[in-house]
Order: structure tokens, then C-alpha cells, then sequence
């Protein structure tokens, strides 16, 4: 009898909805501290989860939950230059999806 393997279950910072570890885009602090967009969800260190929209990234900003999830203070130049990454990996993401 073969056992199945539970999915990995993760919860937005931004609205709070949980979801299946994949449907999520990964956002980690490295061990040397600089904070990244993960589009492999396998880099090592802290990570947080996002749904793949803005609503959502801008909802983490704005409650600051980027600084408690990856136990770090984010300043303005990081937000941007995340914003820019999430952004672009989202959009290549949605028109990946529409080209199926």
C-alpha cells in the first residue's frame, strides 16, 4: 500500500488566502541578506509567500508584512526593485498561461 504525500500548504502575506505551495510566488532573505524573487521556490533561506498579483504585494507593503515574515527592515530601494522582479516574473507567469 503506497502512502500519498501531502502538498505543501502556504498562506499569502498579503490577503491571508491559503493555497497549494506552487500556485504562489516565493520572496527569500539569503543567508547573506539580500531578499529576492525565488521563481524556483527551492532557494535556501526565509521565505514568504505571495498570491501572483500586485493587490497582493502592494497589500504586504503597505501592512509591513514583509518585515515580520522575512525578519528584516525592507527599505524603499528594496520594495522597488522587489516590485519590479514580482512584477515581471507575474506578468511572464500570466502570459505563459495564456499561451496553454
Amino acid at each position: 500500500m503506497t502512502r500519498t504525500r501531502k502538498t505543501p500548504v502556504r498562506s499569502c502575506i498579503g490577503c491571508g488566502r491559503a493555497d497549494d505551495k506552487r500556485a504562489f510566488t516565493r520572496i527569500v532573505r539569503t543567508k547573506d541578506g539580500h531578499i529576492e524573487v525565488d521563481p524556483s521556490g527551492k532557494a535556501n533561506g526565509r521565505g514568504a509567500y505571495l498570491c501572483p498579483r500586485t493587490a497582493c504585494f502592494e497589500a504586504a507593503v503597505s501592512r509591513r508584512r514583509f518585515d515580520a515574515a522575512l525578519r528584516v527592515r525592507l527599505h524603499d530601494d528594496d520594495l522597488d526593485r522587489l516590485r519590479r522582479d514580482f512584477e515581471a516574473l507575474t506578468d511572464q507567469d500570466a502570459t505563459s498561461q495564456q499561451g496553454r
